[in-house]
C-alpha cells in the first residue's frame, strides 16, 4: 500500500493538471479504481495531519498539490513583481460567462454594457474560456462556457462551488 501511495504522490507532483482516478488506474492497470479514491483519500489526510505549506486538494475533476490558502500573504510576496493575470475588464467577463453558462456574446455585451470582444479573445488565449458550441438561430451565433483551467485558477471542484450572489454580498460588506 505504501508504494502505491508513493507512486500515486510522485504522479500528482509530476502532473501539470489535476490528475483524475481515471487517469491514475491507467497508469496503475492492477489496481482497480475503487482501491486508488481510497488511496487518495489516505494522502489527502495525510497531507492535512501534516499541517506542511502544502496540501492535496480535489479540484477541476482531479487531484493537485496545492499551497495552504492560509499562507497565501508570503506566496503573494513571492509573486509580487509579476503582472496580474487578468484585467478588471476580464474578470468581469469570465464572471458573466462562469454564472450565466452557456451563452453568445452578444449577452455577454448586453450584460456588460460594452463589446466584450477583446477580453474574450484573451480569455480564450489564457484557455479560460472555450467555445462550446454554435446556437440554433440565425447566424448561428458561438456559445461559451468556461474550461477546466478556469476551474484550476480559482481552486474549485466544480460550478456549483462558485459562491451565490448572498455570499458574494455577505463578503463585500466585511470588506467595507
Amino acid at each position: 500500500m505504501e508504494e502505491k501511495v508513493a507512486i500515486i504522490e510522485a504522479l500528482i507532483f509530476a502532473s501539470e493538471a489535476p490528475l483524475t482516478a481515471e487517469r491514475v488506474s491507467e497508469l496503475l492497470p492492477d489496481t482497480e479504481k475503487k482501491e486508488i479514491v481510497s488511496l487518495l483519500e489516505v494522502l489527502t489526510r495525510d497531507y492535512e495531519e501534516r499541517g506542511g505549506g502544502i496540501c492535496l486538494r480535489e479540484v477541476a475533476g482531479g487531484f493537485q498539490f496545492r499551497t495552504r490558502t492560509d499562507l497565501a500573504p508570503w506566496v503573494r510576496k513571492l509573486k509580487a513583481g509579476r503582472p496580474a493575470m487578468l484585467s478588471a475588464a476580464a474578470m468581469e467577463t469570465l464572471a458573466v460567462v462562469a454564472y450565466r453558462q452557456p451563452l453568445v456574446k452578444s449577452e455577454i455585451d448586453r450584460i456588460r454594457g460594452v463589446d466584450a470582444s477583446g477580453t474574450l479573445k484573451g480569455l480564450l488565449e489564457k484557455k479560460l474560456v472555450r467555445i462550446v458550441g454554435r446556437k440554433d438561430v440565425p447566424g448561428k451565433p458561438i456559445i461559451y462556457g468556461t474550461t477546466r483551467k478556469f476551474l484550476e485558477v480559482f481552486n474549485l471542484k466544480d460550478l456549483s462551488e462558485l459562491p451565490t450572489l448572498r455570499e458574494l454580498k455577505d463578503l463585500q460588506g466585511q470588506q467595507e
